[in-house]
């Protein structure tokens, strides 16, 4: 990259535009974004000298991002595109690249800034599909997915998490950096973002009779899965527990509920009577019954599956996603 190109994307990131945010509602309280043409451009940010601009000074480091290439994925845009790869039956190769890169070059900058802490965020899918786990055991935080299965099933969003999450280890045990990492699973909730996140548009549209497909094979049926639902106010809670507690270590699986699909539209027609529910429901091979017991034991707490429901289904009618 050119000393001007280097400058021109400076600029970008000293002056990102500013959005009104609703958890601040004063115009001088604002959450800071940069929107970017393309997750390409995006990578290409990610340097050491811009990242450790951004450490100095600080004690801790949340790394929440992963790479995806909305390109993909036609029109639709949300953050966890690889995972709707599989909706468009894309199975070509990602590159992975970006995803690796952008997580050491956080680290590195954290490392020369001597920060304590990283907080990792990762998700489920770095633990979900690990085809020789017993299937009638419970998925912990020893459980990994295999990227080779992942390959194999076109699981591109899974493989990233996967792979960054390793890589994130690795590094801190080779530099002595202390990393510890969060795991959510599906993330419900009231919605902050200019944009809908996946695990908020599969809910939407749940609530309208469609399911958006994001599991490998064939046939019209809705695998009758579990859904590992956390809400998003408390993955925050999980995320600065993990920072703050001293004796946190390595990785916290962060989900509340494990409910099957059958039952989440019980629940949902229990609360929503005059919505739109999905009925062709089919058992699938591997359900992944996840536990959140090592979160719990280090003292997070959830709140109920109601609230998050009925908060969520609110939001989304507020911002006219059940239209």
């Amino acid at each position: 990259m050119t000393c001007a190109a280097k400058r021109a994307k400076r600029r970008e990131i000293d002056s990102p535009e500013r959005i009104p945010s609703p958890l601040f509602p004063s115009p001088n309280s604002t959450i800071r974004f940069v929107r970017l043409e393309s997750a390409l451009e995006y990578a290409s940010l990610v340097v050491v000298d811009v990242i450790l601009r951004s450490c100095i000074g600080c004690c801790g480091s949340f790394h929440l991002s992963s790479y995806s290439d909305d390109s993909l994925c036609g029109s639709i845009r949300v953050e966890e595109s690889f995972q709707l790869c599989v909706a468009y039956g894309v199975q070509d190769q990602v590159d992975l690249e970006p995803v690796v890169k952008g997580t050491l070059n956080v680290l590195r900058a954290c490392t020369v800034e001597k920060v304590k802490r990283v907080v990792y965020i990762s998700d489920i899918g770095a633990v979900m599909l690990n085809p020789n786990w017993p299937k009638d055991r419970v998925k912990d935080e020893t459980c990994w997915s295999d990227p080779e299965y992942c390959r194999a099933t076109g699981d591109w969003y899974f493989l990233s998490k996967t792979e960054a999450e390793r890589v994130a280890f690795e590094y801190g045990k080779q530099n002595e950096l202390d990393v510890v990492a969060v795991l959510p699973g599906y993330v419900f909730g009231p919605v902050l973002q200019p944009t809908i996140n996946l695990s908020s548009l599969l809910l939407a549209n749940f609530v309208k009779g469609i399911y958006i497909k994001v599991e490998q094979g064939d046939g019209d049926t809705v695998p009758n899965k579990y859904w590992n639902i956390v809400d998003a106010r408390d993955i925050a809670n999980a995320i600065l527990l993990v920072y703050e507690k001293h004796e946190a270590e390595g990785r916290y699986i962060c989900m509340a509920e494990n409910i099957k699909g059958i039952d989440l539209v019980e629940k949902l027609k229990s609360l929503y009577p005059d919505l739109t529910y999905l009925e062709n429901f089919a058992e699938c091979e591997y359900p992944h019954q996840l536990s959140s017991e090592k979160l719990q034991k280090l003292g997070w707490t959830y709140r109920p599956l109601e609230e998050t429901l009925v908060d969520s289904i609110e939001n989304y009618r507020q911002r006219g996603l059940l239209d």
